[in-house]
């Protein structure tokens, strides 16, 4: 069969699975809408924490920068992974105490104000609106390819499978749909990666191949190929930096802080019954996280290698069958410079006459390593599973947001639990509409615009959340302005050095990186925008009045580890 025949099949079979599970949990209350019930196992939690968190960028993107970005690309692996243990460890319990269904109403709880609950809401929708564009982005993306049908098209029947699910299951059936989609998407991962690793190494475990030695009898170890190769071609060595120090530490931590101040993921420690089911779940998706994450870096090695190998210096008119197939997708475009018919791929850009999109590595390279059609279908499988369940969680924190944090606890305190799910779902509508056009008109390639979300929520959230957990003395004067100022901070910085707002395109330059402040990328700049955060909050508290009491004594409660009684001296 060939592989949209199969596509068909597997993402068909996929689909109404999803479909199916989202019928059969579809939630009767708001508290089966927000949090699943509140009774979700550890191992199921674990599964669909994990599926949450693995988002079209780690399966599709992270895997393409590494693959182009080398050693600079380890810092979207250490970021998000260190992030998570950050989240898992520090946060999650205290938050899961606490009780509350998202995050805006433990912001506004905590600091006892509707002003900190709606600078929350806003927070949590530009967080959530900007992560869901690289989702849609790779919904869309699979389709034109897989499917062959038109890009917008694409982004137009995922919305629809998110929408039927996530409106009508709530939390409930994003739960255990992603319970599913984390088991598609892991093996879809795995299977090409094992393949590859044999073909290329004789090792059939990914991880260790990506270091061993190659089985075509050179005795040369992969990575040294990989190093030749780039070098020949102008690129730096694969196993070499370029980025400075500073801006690969600032990276890594706005990833790392920004992770535990996402609010999708910090929802799924809500659905548990109890503290300790929080601690065990955390424990369960960090291994099945591990999985992936330990992967990405030798399917990175092997698309990266396999890909100068059938490209470079190679006769246009005799590539293979994949190749045309993703020119008619744009995201491969050849360009003839020097007519000889040759395509030249090297690192000087006057004379490189191809450009590869990162986002397709992993998808394309089942296809480049000639592997049977049914891997390649199965990627396709995957990739929709990773996008399709992080776009899910993402609706529903919007969702929540607005029925329970403005409506419920702002504007309309008195309105009846139907009501209140009736505006969830009726939020979930329009926000997937709002995610459908940042899919059809998206803002970068997928990792990009998801690195600048967790700019976003290490600017906004994380001292919050931490200030609020850690200090009781921290006030609501404190919090608001330290949210304002960080999430304004990052905005401006993103807005002017990314997208070039303030300058007429020019500050988006790559060119012009040299007026980067501090030499700091728009994707590590979260960073500062949170020790701005940190020192705004801290300011404001000692000029201001401090938490009432009774909120002290709340703060000293979420500290105390359940039956440990209070202390007694002797």
């Amino acid at each position: 069969m060939t592989v949209q025949t199969w596509t068909y099949i597997l993402v068909g079979i996929t689909f109404a699975l999803y479909i199916g599970i989202a019928i059969w949990s579809r939630a009767g209350s708001t508290k089966e809408f927000y949090v699943a019930g509140g009774g979700v196992s550890p191992l199921a939690n674990g599964m669909a924490t994990a599926a949450d968190w693995m988002s079209a960028a780690s399966f599709i993107s992270m895997a393409g920068i590494i693959a182009f970005a080398g050693y600079d690309g380890s810092v979207y692996l250490m970021g998000w992974t260190g992030g998570y243990v950050l989240l898992a460890l520090l946060l999650a319990p205290y938050l899961r105490k606490f009780g509350k269904f998202t995050v805006p109403d433990f912001i506004g709880d905590r600091y006892y104000s509707k002003t900190a609950r709606i600078v929350a809401v806003f927070c949590a929708l530009i967080v959530s609106f900007t992560y869901v564009a690289g989702q849609m982005r790779g919904v869309g993306l699979v389709f034109s390819r897989f499917l062959e049908v038109d890009i917008n098209t694409g982004v137009i029947i995922g919305m629809i499978i998110v929408l039927f699910y996530a409106v009508l299951g709530g939390m409930k059936g994003i739960t255990y749909t992603q319970v599913a989609q984390y088991c598609v998407l892991i093996f879809a991962f795995m299977v090409p990666a094992i393949f590859i690793s044999i073909q290329m190494t004789g090792n059939p475990i990914p991880q260790l191949g990506m270091g061993s030695t190659l089985n075509d009898g050179s005795g040369m170890y992969l990575l040294d190929k990989l190093d030749g190769l780039s070098t020949e071609l102008g690129f730096n060595e694969y196993t070499d930096g370029s980025k400075s120090v500073t801006d690969v530490f600032m990276i890594t931590l706005a990833l790392m802080v920004g992770t535990a101040g996402l609010p999708h993921v910090i929802v799924r420690f809500f659905t548990v019954k109890r503290v300790k089911d929080a601690r065990k779940s955390a424990g369960w998706a960090l291994l099945l996280i591990a999985i992936l994450y330990t992967t990405a870096p030798a399917v990175s090695v092997f698309a990266r290698t396999n890909m100068i190998n059938t490209v470079s210096d190679q006769e246009y008119a005799s590539m293979p069958a994949w190749f045309k197939t993703w020119e008619k997708t744009k995201l491969i475009t050849f360009e003839d410079k020097n007519g000889d018919g040759k395509i030249q791929y090297v690192a000087d850009a006057k004379q490189n006459e191809l450009t590869v999109d990162n986002d397709i590595m992993v998808l394309a390279n089942p296809e480049i390593a000639n592997l049977p059609s049914w891997v390649i279908a199965l990627v396709a499988a995957g990739a929709l599973a990773a996008a399709l369940s992080t776009a899910a969680g993402l609706l529903l924190v919007i969702s929540a947001s607005v029925s329970h944090d403005l409506i419920k606890k702002v504007f309309k305190p008195d309105i009846s639990e139907k009501g209140e799910l009736l505006a969830a779902r009726l939020s979930a509508v329009v926000a997937v509409v709002i995610a459908g056009y940042f899919g059809i008109n998206p803002p970068g390639f997928v990792a990009a615009v998801v690195a600048l979300a967790f700019g976003l929520a290490a600017a906004s959230f994380f001292p919050a959340i931490v200030l609020g957990i850690f200090y009781k003395k921290m006030n609501k004067e404190g919090a608001i302005a330290g949210m304002v100022i960080g999430i304004s901070l990052m905005i401006f910085y993103m807005l002017k050095f990314k997208f070039g707002i303030f300058d007429g395109g020019k500050s988006a330059v790559a060119g012009l990186q040299k007026d980067w402040w501090f030499g700091i990328s728009p994707e590590g700049f979260g960073s500062i925008a949170m020790l701005v955060n940190f020192v705004v909050s801290i300011v404001i508290l000692q000029f201001t009045p401090a938490p009432p009491e009774d909120v002290q004594e709340i703060v000293e409660d979420i500290r105390i580890p359940s039956g440990a009684g209070q202390a007694v001296d002797h």
